[in-house]
């Protein structure tokens, strides 16, 4: 690094980011204003003051940057619309009834296989269910008499509708080619630069594990746990970095859960059902995972929140496992271990925010390719030199404890710590240094 570099070289990292979401959207990272503006709701829902009520429950739904939630007083009451990935939810408030719906799909001509699908999936359901509308359009829908529609109810109802009229519509199309796409407008497309960079990612890492799989140098059967490391690694590492909609977001929650399943199978055969999961994906036309590749609001998490207790307990429990792979030469093991753990916080559960942030300069430093083809400025380890940009980095460190001292006055990462030798040390220390984070949250 030159002088100039040392002198100027922090101007670098404030250049202007592209504009690109990761990771599972969480409505766990809310102001103060907005709980203040549920205790309201609750307070006006028991003086019976409804609409005023839901006027402080859709503020405290409203995400500004995500400009997901939208109500104005109407005749009859409040109007509102809400989105929800790929669906618009619209529905009325009035002093009597709430009214709620999301279009899922089109249907010129009704079919028995998906007819059948809806009907079985509304049995699940706890507060909606899956309808037909005068135009053709299979909806999802919800309605409750206000007396009866406390805040915590309409936003479970809400929940439930939103995420099952998300999931359905992409699983739909994809299955019935009878059904056309509704509502879209809101979607927008991804820049072809940005999906051409996620596709070549996701054929990359997936060849990447496949290959060491059936060709690494550990037998694939008498470590079937080092394998299922790679494999799981590999799924939370797509689904946080490509963000996927549709099929492929599907394809991996369904290979997740498969592992998961308590079925008796040994590990080597489940590790098979997620290769055979991964070549299916490989055969996928392009243009199928373009089609999936657009940009959504979201009003709802999927997942549930944790403490910082959790994310240590789980690097306690994981991060020795690589050790023995880092002592006798197996980088790509060893590397999987970190990322298992740093890609189940991200997939399962909703983390405190410091750590939400310091696992994707994680990613951001071990895919640092990647993030240049999606053209972030900052490229945190060169891969053909194998040197770490250590100042922007520990830079990057600063500036997360800065955005979150208000909340966490006691948060003071030991950059100091961390090993730069190598990537396999570097997520090691990295790990470590998260785990021993103070994150007492300040009232």
């Amino acid at each position: 690094m030159g002088l100039l570099d040392r002198l100027f070289g922090a101007k670098s990292e404030e250049l202007e980011e592209p504009k690109i979401s990761f990771g599972r959207y969480s409505d766990s990272y809310k102001d103060r204003s907005r709980y203040t503006a549920w205790d309201t709701s609750l307070e006006q829902f028991e003086k019976k003051e409804y609409l005023e009520s839901y006027k402080q429950f859709f503020y405290y739904l409203r995400d500004e940057e995500e400009d997901n939630v939208r109500y104005e007083e109407a005749k009859g009451g409040l109007k509102f619309e809400l989105y929800q990935g790929s669906k618009k939810i619209t529905g009325l408030a009035s002093p009597q009834k709430v009214w709620v719906e999301a279009r899922v799909v089109r249907a010129e001509a009704l079919n028995v296989g998906f007819m059948r699908r809806l009907m079985e999936q509304n049995y699940n359901l706890r507060y909606s269910r899956f309808a037909l509308d005068d135009e053709g359009n299979i909806t999802i829908v919800f309605d409750t008499y206000t007396l009866d529609g406390s805040p915590y109810k309409l936003y479970y109802a809400l929940k439930e509708l939103a995420t099952k009229a998300d999931k359905q519509d992409d699983l739909l199309l994809e299955e019935f080619q009878m059904l056309q796409a509704v509502d879209a407008s809101h979607m927008e497309d991804l820049p072809l630069s940005e999906k051409e960079a996620k596709y070549s990612f996701l054929r990359k890492k997936i060849e990447q594990a496949l290959y060491e799989i059936d060709n690494g140098k550990l037998d694939k059967n008498q470590y079937a746990g080092s394998m299922a490391y790679l494999l799981l690694d590999l799924i939370y590492r797509l689904d946080y970095l490509i963000k996927p909609e549709g099929f492929m977001m599907e394809t991996l929650e369904h290979l997740h859960r498969q592992y998961y399943e308590n079925d008796n199978l040994p590990t080597a055969a489940k590790n098979q059902v997620l290769c055979k999961g991964f070549r299916h994906l490989l055969e996928r036309d392009k243009s199928e995972f373009f089609k999936e590749m657009y940009r959504v609001k979201s009003t709802f998490g999927i997942t549930h929140s944790v403490t910082h207790d959790r994310v240590a307990g789980l690097i306690d429990a994981q991060l020795s496992h690589m050790d023995w792979y880092k002592e006798h030469g197996y980088e790509a093991v060893a590397l999987a271990i970190p990322g298992f753990i740093v890609g189940q916080c991200m997939f399962n559960f909703a983390v405190p925010k410091p750590d939400r942030e310091l696992f994707h300069l994680y990613y951001q430093t071990v895919e640092s390719d990647y993030f240049k083809a999606l053209g972030f400025p900052v490229q945190y380890y060169d891969t053909d030199s194998k040197q770490f940009d250590k100042r922007a980095i520990k830079r990057a460190i600063t500036r997360i404890v800065e955005n979150n001292k208000p909340f966490y006055s006691r948060l003071n990462p030991a950059s100091s710590s961390l090993n730069f030798d190598s990537l396999p040390d570097f997520a090691q220390s990295f790990l470590l240094m998260v785990r021993d984070l103070d994150m007492v949250k300040t009232d």
